[in-house]
């Protein structure tokens, strides 16, 4: 599998990979999947310790013992919670990222992680101490680079302009082209890279797309109509066949701009994972069809998230 520099960092992660929120508490069912990922060639798996109140992380860390070496980890803090109960309150302080960590590390059952992310973030947050948190957490070997998972444009320049970020996650999909008006130029000329997260848009660029629109997408999606978003997918189903999915098709999608480093999507089954492993025979897209898919679909723009 084709992999992508990570920012101008050595981590080097494939062109998809697995977000790892959907794979629920069954750990039986988890591990399945994540080795069924990892055997097609997969290499980088993104978690959080938010993600099931911590339980995520411990499943993924049970699920890849004796193969650290063959991948990448990514986890996410900021979010302050109490396993067992509901809620969670944001807390980017330098005190508890570090403390994050530790948690972190714990339940992975390792002793580094990969990519640690800031998991959201606000033009309010007290940034520079943010920063500071992450880049001794490198210096103490406990992380090897940093990045944000944020949609917020004006955080993203913050980070940007002062820190030393390999990566920024965010949503990324044909039918959310937001980050191509006014980020994905920008990381690249900073030679940031991009998480591209729910690219399949809720499974509405799936071939069970109709069904997803009509589930999810009944109230609009974003700047788009529930008739719009059943045209468009209508159309879209008519650059697929034998050569390429549907899913391919939207991976391949937010792949064509090369500052996407990875299309990183979720799966709770492994029928739902080969699916998306489909991409692994899809015929290349061209500059032409991908013009053409731009025609079909809008350049929204981020109307809110700007703080």
């Amino acid at each position: 599998m084709n992999k992508r520099q990570l920012g101008k960092s050595d981590l080097y992660v494939t062109e998809i990979s697995l977000g790892c929120m959907s794979l629920g508490t069954n750990y039986s069912n988890a591990k399945e999947i994540i080795d069924y990922a990892l055997d097609a060639g997969i290499n980088y798996l993104d978690t959080a310790d938010l993600y099931d109140f911590g339980e995520n992380e411990k499943i993924v860390g049970e699920a890849v013992k004796g193969r650290r070496e063959d991948i990448i980890i990514g986890s996410k803090v900021g979010n302050n919670f109490t396993p067992g109960q509901e809620g969670w309150t944001w807390d980017p302080s330098k005190k508890h990222i570090k403390s994050g960590i530790k948690d972190s590390l714990h339940r992975l059952g390792i002793d580094y992680i990969d990519l640690y992310q800031l998991h959201g973030g606000t033009i309010e947050d007290n940034i520079d101490e943010s920063i500071e948190a992450f880049e001794e957490l490198k210096k103490e070997g406990l992380i090897r680079e940093y990045g944000i998972s944020s949609i917020r444009p004006n955080v993203i320049r913050e980070y940007v302009e002062k820190s030393n970020i390999v990566s920024v996650m965010m949503q990324y999909s044909a039918l959310d082209r937001r980050p191509e008006e006014e980020i994905l130029d920008l990381l690249s000329d900073n030679e940031i890279s991009v998480l591209a997260r729910g690219p399949l848009a809720k499974g509405m660029l799936s071939s069970n797309g109709l069904k997803k629109a009509q589930e999810k997408g009944s109230d609009g999606y974003l700047q788009y109509s529930e008739e719009e978003l059943l045209s468009i997918i209508k159309k879209w189903q008519n650059y697929t066949g034998d050569n390429r999915t549907a899913q391919a098709l939207a991976l391949e999608y937010v792949l064509h701009h090369p500052t996407v480093a990875t299309a990183v999507f979720g799966a709770s089954s492994v029928d739902q994972l080969k699916s998306n492993l489909s991409y692994l025979q899809a015929e290349p897209l061209t500059k032409e069809t991908y013009e053409e898919l731009q025609s079909i679909t809008k350049p929204i723009t981020y109307q809110k998230h700007r703080a």
